[in-house]
């Protein structure tokens, strides 16, 4: 059977159809029609008509969004890119398309990609972590997403940052009007404004760090404490086989020596083995794990 993934982001849409195998057959992206949500079918729809065009056989569809389908309404919700959010964006994808389609988090797709066939594979639980523009998460256990009851399984970026210390005061204030949520601390912008107060790119902060730069040094010490610390309660609370780390920060070669380290502080154990990995697919996981949606 063809599996057929898409990624619906805020800036493109992109479109996968992979084998049994997970090989892939085509691949095709185009820019996302933001602030149309009509627009925004009609390009999922056209790009799965070229997919399918490409490899000459009709596929399961699943896709991959941000926020999530209330449990409550069925209706989008959460979603940063706004103009789905109050729609009925299963109902109406499934119209357009002529078939079932699976829609999940884009979290959750990344956290599935990495436990079918990426850095998670072979582990029953998969915690999967976005440090990015945003700080999101999601967990696939058995080769499969755990939702969970109001759609919010995996969401750690909006729990408040744990053990908070002088260090991390004043808490910075969350788009989603909350104080101190994890996200703020985390994020790629997090940490940039973290250093010295400017915009520094995360890239040169840790090029610093790495060159002996004592302030760059500091803000990168501050991001792994805080890491440790949030992670330490997805490891208290759902204590997963392993933690695959996703988005630009997991490109941090820094991350995987020192946060294991750091987590023992935290963790309600006398000692803690959870490996915490560097994604496989890269940028490709959310859209793989779109087309894994399908069992």
């Amino acid at each position: 059977m063809t599996r057929i993934g898409i990624d619906l982001g805020g800036t493109k849409i992109e479109a996968i159809a992979l084998d049994e195998d997970g090989r892939t057959l085509a691949r095709e992206r185009i820019a996302t029609p933001r602030d149309d949500y009509d627009a925004t079918l009609a390009a999922i729809a056209i790009l799965i008509e070229r997919i399918e065009a490409q490899v000459a056989s009709r596929g399961s569809v699943g896709i991959g969004m941000p926020g999530a389908i209330s449990t409550t309404t069925g209706l989008v919700k959460n979603a940063n890119s706004t103009w789905l959010n109050g729609r009925a964006f299963v109902d109406d994808i499934e119209a357009r398309v002529g078939r079932p389609v699976r829609v999940a988090n884009d979290a959750n797709c990344f956290a599935l990609s990495e436990a079918v066939d990426g850095a998670g594979a072979g582990h029953r639980v998969v915690f999967g972590v976005i440090l990015g523009t945003g700080v999101g998460g999601g967990i696939a256990i058995d080769r499969a997403i755990h939702v969970g009851r109001n759609a919010i399984a995996g969401e750690w970026g909006h729990n408040a940052l744990p053990r908070v210390e002088a260090v991390d005061l004043p808490a910075p204030r969350c788009y989603c009007g909350r104080l101190g949520c994890i996200e703020t601390y985390l994020s790629g912008p997090a940490f940039s404004a973290d250093h010295r107060g400017t915009d520094v790119e995360a890239s040169t902060i840790v090029r610093d760090a790495a060159r002996g730069d004592r302030e760059a040094r500091a803000t990168l010490s501050r991001y792994v404490r805080r890491l440790a610390k949030s992670l330490a309660s997805v490891v208290n609370l759902l204590d997963p086989d392993v933690i695959v780390l996703g988005g630009g920060l997991s490109n941090v070669d820094a991350l995987y020596d020192e946060v294991p380290r750091a987590l023992a502080e935290f963790v309600f154990s006398d000692s803690v083995t959870t490996p915490i990995v560097r994604n496989r697919h890269g940028d490709s996981s959310g859209v793989r794990g779109a087309a894994w949606a399908w069992p």
